[in-house]
């Protein structure tokens, strides 16, 4: 009789310490418990110790930390008809358990698959050149519009970042080749620049000699010089053209 009852003691306090194992959580300070009792929400609680009513209660752990989500290489088509694959990376994180646990089956395989799909049809609408050269606007553009959809979740979006954009082969070299083109096009312009500006100068010096009339000699005399100075063996002696006019003058007054 007295074994039968030590029994029946010693069942009774597993059961009692079964139940209070099975009411005590404890959750850390990045997680919160969404509780239902009988199926119905009844409350948001943590962290800390939490007592849950075993059998007419449950509870639901929720990660408030950031996640760090990789999203695969997608195929995408830009709107210049170029083909890349892109792949990115999202940081986001649960701000409203209830609605992480309530709303949506699995957050974090929704939020993926949303990324993906919107990773495609953001950089569809733009052309290649902006995909490789404005890449902090469409990561904005993107995480503003995951955002707006998974808020409904709960979810806050932090950021996004493309992390690459790959070309195929051919369209490297296209695009090389464009470059190249591009610098040909800008020395070019460089080029007449250049030329254009020193016209403009040799027409004004020009007209500065031809207002003096000693400074075209003047000139005559810093050329010889520089001839002079010249190790060649030919040597040009420039005539003046002053000097050209009057002999001309002279021979039409002895005729």
């Amino acid at each position: 009789m007295i074994f039968e009852i030590g029994i029946g003691i010693g069942g009774l306090l597993v059961l009692v310490l079964g139940l209070l194992a099975a009411a005590i959580h404890i959750l850390r300070e990045y997680e919160r418990g969404v509780v239902f009792q009988l199926g119905r929400f009844w409350g948001v609680r943590g962290p800390g110790l939490i007592i849950i009513i075993p059998v007419l209660q449950q509870m639901v752990r929720v990660d408030m930390r950031t996640v760090v989500l990789d999203v695969p290489t997608q195929d995408v088509i830009s709107r210049d008809n170029v083909s890349v694959k892109v792949n990115a990376v999202i940081y986001f994180r649960v701000v409203d358990p209830d609605k992480a646990i309530i709303q949506v089956a699995n957050f974090l395989e929704a939020t993926s698959q949303l990324a993906q799909t919107t990773l495609r049809a953001v950089l569809g609408k733009h052309e290649l050149d902006e995909m490789l050269a404005e890449r902090e606007r469409l990561n904005m553009d993107i995480q503003q519009v995951l955002d707006v959809q998974t808020d409904a979740w709960g979810i806050k979006v932090a950021n996004v970042e493309i992390k690459h954009v790959d070309l195929d082969e051919s369209m490297v070299r296209a695009i090389a080749r464009q470059a190249e083109a591009e610098r040909e096009r800008r020395a070019k312009i460089i080029h007449a620049e250049g030329e254009l500006q020193a016209s403009e100068k040799l027409q004004q010096a020009a007209f500065v000699l031809s207002q003096q009339a000693g400074a075209m000699q003047l000139r005559y005399m810093q050329t010889l010089s520089a001839i002079a100075g010249d190790k060649s063996s030919t040597i040009v002696f420039p005539l003046p053209v002053d000097i050209l006019a009057d002999l001309a003058a002279a021979r039409d007054s002895r005729r």
